[in-house]
């Protein structure tokens, strides 16, 4: 079956493989209007995602960094403690010292947990106002936190409207686009979306408009126009790669001969 199926797009005529690529690139630009009705939404709504979780991690590493503040407080704290049981214990000995050497040892070592303690008391003041700090901070990031969600809701909704209301449409191009390209040979479809994705405007098959190309407008010398009516093979823009097709195999001839003809009539 899958050799029939091959052997079948292979026996097709250059004008039916140009016809159905046409047809397929008239439904992808269908796609690309529908992805266009919803513009930058899909990009902003990512970004505030982004922000939201930056800012959640942000207030969670600030916290876990106030919890460590608290910790290194306490221990602090605990060293007071212990420095202050020394110095009453080094003071009490200080009345049964036997020589001034003794006396010195206990007076130095009073000195030094005094400064212990001083600095213990130092570092808890600038512990004490780096929490305070960094509660601020988290107060400012959950301000615009919140923010950043309603923001994030407005335009999630936003974008939810507009993929329902081109969702069903959508589903069915796509459904199109996927059994046309099933009667397109392989190398063609991929030599065409390669092109079409080079493309800025996502053309990767135009047709002849005044003796150019309908994608760069470069002017096409007459017996490749003839060949391109002939449509007995692909011929590709020298200058922009896209395949080109003539105007009536794009259903739009008869359309320019009406309006040349009324222009005619209105002189």
């Amino acid at each position: 079956m899958a050799k029939e199926t091959k052997k079948d797009l292979q026996d097709l005529t250059v004008e039916e493989k140009l016809k159905a690529l046409y047809q397929l690139q008239t439904m992808l630009s269908e796609i690309d209007k529908i992805k266009t009705l919803r513009g930058e939404l899909p990009l902003e709504v990512q970004d505030l995602e982004d922000e939201v979780a930056g800012l959640m991690t942000r207030i969670e590493k600030i916290n876990s960094e106030i919890n460590e503040l608290k910790t290194v407080i306490s221990t602090k704290k605990n060293e007071i403690e212990a420095a202050k049981v020394s110095v009453d214990k080094y003071r009490a000995q200080l009345d049964n010292v036997r020589n001034n050497r003794e006396y010195d040892v206990l007076s130095k070592e009073i000195e030094f947990q005094t400064l212990e303690i001083e600095l213990c008391e130092k570092r808890i003041k600038e512990y004490t106002q780096g929490i305070t700090n960094k509660n601020e901070e988290i107060e400012k990031s959950s301000s615009l936190l919140e923010e950043r969600k309603k923001d994030l809701e407005v335009k999630k909704t936003e974008l939810e409207e507009i993929i329902a209301e081109t969702k069903q449409e959508e589903e069915i191009l796509r459904e199109k686009t996927k059994n046309l390209e099933a009667t397109i040979e392989p190398r063609l479809l991929q030599a065409f979306k390669r092109i079409r994705k080079n493309s800025r405007n996502g053309l990767g098959i135009v047709y002849v408009q005044r003796d150019a190309c309908g994608g760069c407008f470069n002017k096409i010398p007459p017996q490749r126009q003839l060949d391109i009516r002939m449509r007995k093979k692909i011929i590709v823009c020298e200058y922009c790669g896209r395949i080109m097709i003539d105007p009536e195999l794009a259903g739009i001839e008869q359309v320019q001969h009406l309006e040349t003809k009324t222009k005619k009539e209105k002189q």
